[in-house]
């Protein structure tokens, strides 16, 4: 069975060794292109926490002089693989969410204030730096502000899209051999249809069973037309693969 990785470089490797332990074929078309982006804040200005939604927040961060002042100040995490890249960077102090925009907004709130509840003296609002996309799905600005939080959201990369399926992929597309293919984001599952309908390969590429990371992911695919597509119990890899296990239960209905 091959499977086609649509995951930005330099995740979809780390992926496809998976993949090919557990005896798939590997094909990869990283959709998604991370670019980070230059950035500076005021060495005076207080943060009580940094909220980071990706890996790529990380890999930006680490290619800055300011990581430095942020190391001993608590991080927020979408999820455990994201918290982990912070720990391997340096921050001490780092707690992780479930893998959502949801999740991570709770997270924020309840342990905030219960930090805040043990102080004496009531702080106004706490100040959270949330280190975004330039293009994103959650916006913890808009989440946040509600519960009484002053959010600071620096840019700290952008996710160019590919424009260009590779020429194996296509290949590969035409003579049948893909037999499923894995979506991580509503972006990057979005230039995949616009690269399949550029190469002229929009109804062979929407036939084959599409895995999702998330039903917001899965709403691109079945929006472009495809029918066999299953979405993962919940957004994470481990259970994106669970999903890839179904598939050819997809692909023969």
């Amino acid at each position: 069975m091959t499977v086609l990785v649509t995951r930005p470089t330099p995740d979809n490797v780390t992926t496809a060794t998976t993949l090919r332990r557990k005896g798939f074929d590997v094909l990869l078309a990283p959709m998604l292109r991370f670019e980070p982006v230059a950035f500076e804040t005021d060495a005076d200005t207080h943060f009580d926490a940094v909220l980071v939604t990706s890996v790529n927040a990380l890999r930006a961060l680490a290619e800055t002089s300011v990581r430095q002042r942020w190391l001993t100040t608590p991080l927020y995490a979408v999820g455990e693989r994201t918290a982990q890249a912070a720990r391997d960077l340096g921050f001490t102090s780092v707690m992780a969410a479930s893998g959502d925009g949801a999740s991570l907004r709770d997270l924020v709130v309840a342990q905030m204030r219960a930090k805040t509840l043990k102080k004496s003296a009531l702080k106004k609002s706490a100040r959270l730096l949330y280190l975004a996309a330039a293009d994103r799905a959650v916006d913890l600005d808009d989440e946040l502000r509600p519960f009484g939080f002053d959010v600071v959201t620096i840019t700290a990369y952008r996710m160019i899209a590919m424009p260009e399926l590779p020429e194996d992929v296509c290949a590969a597309f035409t003579a049948g051999r893909i037999d499923a293919v894995l979506h991580y984001s509503a972006r990057s599952a979005h230039s995949f249809v616009a690269a399949a309908r550029a190469a002229g390969l929009e109804i062979m590429a929407l036939a084959v069973p599409h895995c999702c990371i998330s039903a917001n992911v899965a709403a691109v695919l079945r929006e472009a037309g495809a029918t066999q597509v299953a979405v993962a119990a919940a957004p994470d890899e481990d259970a994106l693969f669970e999903a890839l296990d179904r598939a050819p239960r997809l692909q023969s209905r």
